[in-house]
């Protein structure tokens, strides 16, 4: 008996006390809390983020002045110079009637049929930044800052000046490497920017409005960012992954070093986002990721040797049921999902199907197609890719074997690249047909493809025959690659059968 009224007295002074804590606690909290906070309570976030309280040491003071003194040296001003040009081309067009028609009872203008067809590009000038990536002279810059240019004369911080060669760029990846002839120079030490947060410090060096080398300082504020600024340039296939930071970037810092607070590259700044085309806010740096796997594909191959997957995307919540109806889309679910499928893909031949929400490439989360693009752009044809995605609401996973932009898993030599150039199905004209014509050999144009200079920078139709190139008769795609050689400058002479002339075409292979 007494053991039960032991017992029941300690039960009692146990839920006594749990009560007095219980409401001491709630008067406490309910004294201690403001605007919806427990003074002294951290949540989670700030312990996972390695803050453990008021008493943690907080960060070091910002100081930049090592980092910049190690980077200064190894950025460059870079000027060019394009030569004036003249162009004659007799592309197919509607013309205007001139007062000369009314004479002569003629569509064409006359003075056209005496002269031909003829406009002057003045000589231009331009200027921008590189970064030294290597003691022996090997310079990463941006594709727009050196294309084109007949001259590029690098400067550096110590004021000498070297002629530059271009090595390569590609302009979907908006990047060049050029070369000047020189030894135990400064060079920037790659970074990772896979390792990039969001709020961390970054300097960005440059040569801005043609002033001396400018250091500026900021933070991360966005990553995988796609402006569509390289789309407009470069064509729907082109990457855009940017750091987007709040570092002061103007006209001229393009193809500059933008620095962790080790003195590390972690991108080359690329763009402003800005109405007056001056620094307003925020300005692009393109991560130094995806920098290395360019250089490395240019100096090593000539050429970026880029892995296509074959799909296009766009995020469930960017697209309205309209549109989703329009384009005949079924998926289920929230995410990144595939809008469209090429045929024999990477992915078609993986299984993917249009419809299906992309979750995760090669254990990645992905939600947009700036960070789909940033994976893939990375890799090479042939490189294989896991790929995580729902259907119907089911996961399911997969993998992807990469392709090259002609569909095969090879590399594509330089020489090839002359070809993709063009963007066109090429095929060596019929003997007969030749005959029937009344030339020796031709090539066929079978089909002008988006993206190319046959479709850019022409009017070249679907079965135009070539039999000219740069002034030398072609019978094979051999012929053509050999006729271009080295050169960027195409002249492109041919018929359309069935029509009367021959069409000159003039362009630039970039």
């Amino acid at each position: 008996m007494k053991i039960k009224q032991v017992l029941f007295t300690v039960l009692i002074s146990g839920l006594t006390t749990l009560g007095i804590i219980w409401g001491y606690g709630k008067m406490v909290k309910k004294n201690n809390t403001y605007a919806g906070q427990e003074n002294g309570i951290l949540p989670s976030n700030y312990k996972q983020a390695g803050f453990f309280g008021n008493d943690a040491t907080p960060p070091p003071t910002a100081d930049f002045t090592v980092p910049a003194q190690m980077a200064i040296p190894t950025v460059v001003h870079i000027k060019t110079k394009t030569n004036a040009r003249q162009l004659s081309n007799s592309l197919p067009q509607k013309r205007q009637r001139t007062p000369f028609d009314d004479f002569f009872g003629n569509d064409d203008n006359i003075l056209e049929q005496f002269f031909g067809r003829s406009n002057v590009v003045p000589e231009q000038r331009a200027s921008g930044s590189g970064v030294i990536i290597s003691e022996d002279g090997y310079i990463v810059t941006n594709n727009h800052v050196i294309d084109k240019a007949d001259e590029v004369v690098v400067t550096l911080s110590n004021k000498k000046s070297y002629k530059a060669k271009v090595v390569g760029g590609d302009p979907s990846y908006d990047l060049a490497v050029i070369k000047i002839e020189a030894t135990k120079l400064p060079f920037l030490v790659y970074g990772n920017s896979d390792e990039v947060k969001i709020g961390q410090w970054v300097l960005a060096l440059g040569y801005p409005l043609d002033l001396e080398a400018t250091v500026t300082a900021g933070i991360v504020s966005a990553k995988a960012r796609s402006i569509g600024l390289n789309v407009e340039k470069a064509g729907p296939t082109s990457i855009e992954s940017y750091i987007q930071t709040d570092a002061a970037v103007n006209k001229g810092n393009s193809g500059g070093a933008l620095i962790n607070t080790e003195g590390k590259l972690i991108g080359i700044n690329s763009a402003i986002y800005s109405p007056t085309g001056f620094y307003s806010g925020y300005s692009y740096a393109i991560p130094v990721n995806i920098t290395k796997k360019v250089v490395d594909d240019i100096m090593r191959y000539g050429n970026v040797q880029r892995g296509y997957l074959g799909v296009r995307t766009a995020n469930t919540g960017d697209i309205s049921e309209e549109e989703r109806k329009a384009m005949g889309l079924v998926f289920k679910g929230d995410g990144l999902v595939i809008t469209e499928l090429q045929r024999e893909s990477a992915a078609a031949e993986a299984g993917i199907k249009r419809g299906d929400i992309l979750r995760k490439v090669n254990n990645e989360d992905i939600t947009s197609s700036s960070e789909l693009q940033e994976i893939v752009g990375k890799l090479k044809p042939g490189d294989k890719i896991s790929i995580v995605y729902s259907r119907d609401g089911k996961e399911m996973t997969t993998s992807a074997t990469l392709k090259n932009k002609i569909g095969s898993f090879d590399i594509v030599k330089d020489e090839n690249n002359v070809l993709l150039k063009l963007g066109a199905d090429l095929v060596a004209l019929d003997a007969k047909k030749a005959k029937e014509y009344g030339i020796t050999g031709g090539v066929v144009v079978k089909k002008v493809k988006q993206g190319g200079a046959f479709s850019n920078q022409t009017r070249m139709k679907d079965n135009f025959i070539i039999f000219k190139v740069n002034g030398t008769e072609v019978k094979t795609t051999d012929d053509i690659k050999t006729a271009i050689g080295s050169g960027n400058t195409v002249s492109v002479s041919g018929f359309y059968p069935g029509y009367d002339g021959v069409y000159e075409y003039e362009l630039e292979l970039e």
